[in-house]
């Protein structure tokens, strides 16, 4: 992996990343969610690292507990994600016909939407809450999974190696098991690095907005919303949330891009 540094940056930021979450409780030097008005909006001190927010809330603590919540909505929403864009993708290029047809044009109907703004009406009706935050980015998140599984199923159904196993009398789910999954991993694990990316920008963004997280639950979005009024005599209440929100992202996408370039070479 020395000749790929852009992969193994990416995994070290992912690595990280998870470390951050799994251990905040650990290593967070204060409650996230405990305030002390008296040090409201203090800079950077040895006491509060990266300073206190307008509560005076460790700023640090928060941004570590706020990992937990990214990694939670990211895996959460591209396992589901993944799993419903499995079962549509392959029952759709497997079988053919009028299921292909009837799955695709219900893909394309919910492509049709801008996927932020389905996800803001969704939650918006439901009410504001990280679960209905992961719900909504689901609703939306597996068509391009199904797009990409229907793709590979109509690629390898006509392998001489998937008609060997129909002519020896494998069932459909045991050759699309046994035979054909394998073969969908590695373009599976690629998308899901850049899904996950996608839905921690969009958690972002529907805290920001007040939909996701609700306080005193720290959130990278609702952090960046809460320091906005502050910007010229407080910056630090948002500059370290976005970058962290930056860092995540581009160690996710550096990560997808490297996989991406080794299983190509690999292929070829």
């Amino acid at each position: 992996m020395g000749d790929r540094p852009f992969l193994l940056i990416g995994l070290m930021i992912l690595a990280l990343l998870v470390s951050v979450a799994v251990l905040a409780p650990l290593i967070a030097p204060h409650s996230p969610t405990q305030q002390n008005l008296e040090k409201d909006l203090l800079s950077f001190s040895k006491e509060h690292p990266l300073g206190t927010d307008k509560l005076g809330r460790d700023i640090l603590s928060r941004i570590l507990y706020g990992a937990r919540v990214s990694v939670l909505v990211g895996l959460s929403t591209v396992s589901i994600s993944l799993l419903i864009g499995l079962f549509v993708g392959s029952l759709s290029g497997y079988l053919g016909g009028w299921v292909d047809h009837l799955l695709m044009r219900l893909v394309d109907v919910l492509l049709a939407f801008p996927g932020i703004l389905l996800a803001i009406a969704f939650t918006a009706v439901l009410g504001p809450s990280l679960k209905h935050v992961i719900l909504a980015l689901c609703l939306i998140g597996w068509t391009g999974y199904a797009r990409l599984v229907r793709g590979e199923i109509l690629a390898l159904r006509e392998k001489e190696f998937i008609h060997a196993a129909k002519a020896l009398g494998g069932t459909s789910a045991r050759v699309i098991l046994l035979h054909m999954l394998p073969n969908l991993l590695p373009p599976l694990l690629i998308q899901a690095t850049f899904g996950m990316a996608a839905a921690i920008i969009a958690e972002g963004s529907l805290s920001f907005l007040g939909l996701g997280a609700q306080p005193p639950t720290p959130s990278w979005g609702s952090m960046l919303n809460e320091g906005r009024q502050f910007l010229l005599v407080a910056p630090h209440l948002t500059t370290f949330p976005g970058l962290a929100i930056m860092i995540t992202v581009f160690g996710l996408n550096l990560a997808g891009d490297g996989l991406r370039d080794l299983l190509e070479k690999k292929g070829k």
